[in-house]
């Protein structure tokens, strides 16, 4: 085998075999390949496509590439659930230990934030003392004692993808399906997870901006689920607007903490209990009401137990950024449009994310959010505020703030689009 021969196979839109994947993901993994080898194949790979068996077996070798984890020994079904990722997604926060109190285990290997979207252990690491590096010995401590537990994961899962994200990140291979694909099922089949539910999101916050990839995208993991023998449902979720009404990373966890109080916004319960409905079902636990565990407390006894078993203090003031700037509505109306990329950019540059994955992120920073689509505005009331500890990047901010929305005339009519759009099994 050499590199060549597999990019030109790929090139020239051929299938590659199941013997030519094992061999160059086991010689990128060990060096063997050099990155602007690989860089080629990605770039083959976006342009050309790749067949379901293709995608199995690469997904397949970048699992054989690492360790496998094993729940066996747990008393209760293990369900995790992955989104692909938005501005405000902070659902894994409400989630986890919602399905926990309801009775499966929730495994969640969460990673952090890139650009416009945010990162679920970026948010966590708000909460004073909590850490996300477990070893597999303390990770399962925690998801036996507390039923939930969310970390990063280890380098022993699944290393061929660990350096393959890293590459297609700088090459513009991102979003190349089959490998996003394959990078979120090899880590998620490797976690040893019974059961997957998929959040894929679908609008300008999301990397799928149109349904059709999106279901596409779908579609392609539950089948590698279905392969590899984790039963696996999607949810095609809304990503044209904002998720609740914060983005950045302290301001998400306050928001969770009020879900988990029984209160907080519509649209983030909503997604929330259906997404723990799906878990609970995929687990086989099918007698449990998780509303009444976001009602009656116990999903929050969860999460205070969960945070306290990773060194963290559920009591503890969360940082607040230095500095605010407040965006007044310029008319008295309807607000009909709120665009998920352009909020999700202005959090990235008050401090709430990163350009790269070395850079360090602000705790308080982001964007607070006082009207969503569909409520009346008055004229000079509060529209958004922003936050952060270096009040120089507010006019780089809100300069990625203008036209991200739109007014109609008071009483203008306006239809909601639905948090669920689709449900793929």
């Amino acid at each position: 085998m050499d590199a060549i021969s597999v990019i030109r196979t790929k090139r020239d839109r051929g299938a590659l075999s199941p013997e030519q994947i094992d061999w160059v993901i086991d010689a990128y993994t060990r060096g063997e390949v050099a990155d602007e080898q690989m860089s080629a194949l990605a770039m083959a790979i976006l342009l050309n496509g790749m067949d379901r068996t293709e995608i199995a077996r690469w997904t397949a070798a970048m699992i054989a590439s690492g360790e496998r984890m094993d729940f066996s020994s747990l008393s209760r079904p293990t369900a995790d659930k992955h989104s692909t990722g938005g501005v405000g997604d902070k659902i894994t926060l409400p989630l986890a230990p919602l399905v926990a109190a309801c009775g499966a285990a929730v495994p969640q290997l969460s990673g952090r934030g890139l650009g416009h979207t945010g990162g679920t252990l970026d948010k966590l690491e708000s909460i004073p003392g909590w850490r996300a590096l477990l070893s597999n010995e303390e990770m399962l401590r925690v998801l036996d004692t507390t039923g939930a537990v969310i970390c990063a994961a280890g380098d022993g899962l699944a290393p061929a993808d660990k350096k393959l994200y890293a590459l297609r990140d700088v090459t513009g291979t991102v979003e190349a399906i089959p490998l996003i694909a394959s990078s979120i099922m090899s880590k998620k089949i490797a976690e040893g997870t019974g059961s997957l539910v998929l959040d894929v999101k679908v609008g300008s916050g999301a990397f799928m901006k149109n349904i059709e990839d999106a279901r596409e995208l779908a579609s392609t993991m539950v089948g590698l689920g279905t392969d590899h023998g984790v039963r696996t449902v999607a949810l095609l979720t809304d990503m044209s607007t904002p998720l609740g009404l914060t983005a950045g990373n302290a301001l998400e966890v306050r928001e969770s903490v009020e879900v988990l109080a029984g209160g907080g916004p519509a649209d983030v319960v909503e997604l929330t209990l259906a997404l723990a409905r799906e878990m609970l079902d995929a687990a086989g636990v099918r007698d449990a009401d998780p509303a009444k565990a976001l009602a009656d407390g116990s999903a929050m006894d969860v999460w205070r137990r969960m945070i306290a078993a990773q060194g963290g203090d559920p009591d503890a003031a969360l940082p607040v950024a230095r500095e605010r700037h407040v965006i007044t509505a310029p008319a008295s109306g309807v607000l009909t449009r709120l665009d998920a990329y352009q909020v999700g950019v202005a959090a990235w540059r008050l401090g709430a994310g990163r350009a790269r994955k070395e850079d360090p992120v602000q705790a308080g920073a982001g964007v607070e959010l006082h009207a969503k689509p569909g409520d009346e505005v008055t004229a000079g009331a509060p529209l958004m505020t922003l936050h952060t500890d270096t009040p120089e990047k507010f006019d780089y901010a809100l300069r990625s703030l203008e036209g991200s929305f739109g007014i109609a005339a008071p009483g203008a009519a306006h239809e909601a689009t639905p948090v669920v759009l689709e449900r793929i099994a």
